[in-house]
């Protein structure tokens, strides 16, 4: 069952991509569980999210596709940017500055390991 992919997805996720993609580039191709304790002890505040997702996907592939956890791959993982919100804060003068707090897209394909 090579073929067999189990997906998960999280939008608009707070956070940016380009700091998200720096952990996603960490963990794509590791094992799903050795993967999470990976991030779990990162101190980045991306590391709680992307796990996360991972943690869906298995849960995914263990009910849905009555897959074992323990034998899964992260084999993509995309973060991709989500819509900005746009702020402002008060800067001298009376003056604005403008802010970008920005989002991701996240999704996390498993497929089983090869044996």
């Amino acid at each position: 069952m090579a073929d067999t992919v189990a997906r998960a997805f999280a939008f608009k996720v707070p956070g940016s991509a380009q700091k998200a993609r720096l952990l996603a580039d960490l963990v794509r191709g590791t094992r799903a569980l050795q993967a999470i304790t990976m991030l779990n002890v990162m101190p980045q505040s991306a590391a709680r999210l992307v796990s996360k997702v991972i943690r869906s996907a298995v849960a995914n592939a263990e009910n849905n596709m009555r897959l074992n956890g323990a034998d899964l791959l992260v084999k993509t993982i995309m973060i991709d940017e989500g819509p900005s919100r746009r702020g402002r804060r008060y800067g001298a003068r009376g003056r604005m500055k403008p802010i970008k707090h920005r989002s991701s897209h996240i999704t996390v394909e498993l497929a089983e390991a090869e044996r």
